[in-house]
């Protein structure tokens, strides 16, 4: 992780990149994404929300968290963030911006 020394926590940096790269997400979705635990990633989600920098809304049963367009850091937090995007991996950087949110059609091949 490139900013993890910034962010003071990876998992952090991950939730940031993540919203980034895909605009929302919900914790599960995020953990998966990364193969890591659910309650680190719900922590950061929290703690974020609760310092202002992202907004969450409820979508059924799901809780989708965004940047919050109200941010008074949030241009420059965003463009430190696509920068730092440009230096991970081409595969993670290609699974992170690829965003499938609707099922695959039964049968579809892969």
């Amino acid at each position: 992780m490139l900013l993890e020394s910034l962010f003071g926590s990876k998992n952090r940096e991950m939730v940031l990149i993540f919203l980034q790269a895909r605009e929302e997400g919900y914790a599960r979705e995020i953990a998966r994404f990364y193969e890591t635990d659910y309650y680190p990633i719900y922590d950061q989600l929290r703690k974020l929300e609760e310092s202002g920098v992202i907004v969450s809304r409820k979508v059924g049963r799901t809780v989708l968290f965004q940047f919050n367009p109200r941010y008074f850091l949030l241009t420059e937090l965003r463009v430190l963030l696509e920068k730092a995007l440009t230096f991970y991996p081409e595969d993670l950087q290609e699974r992170l911006l690829r965003n499938r949110r609707r099922p695959r059609r039964r049968g579809k091949p892969e």
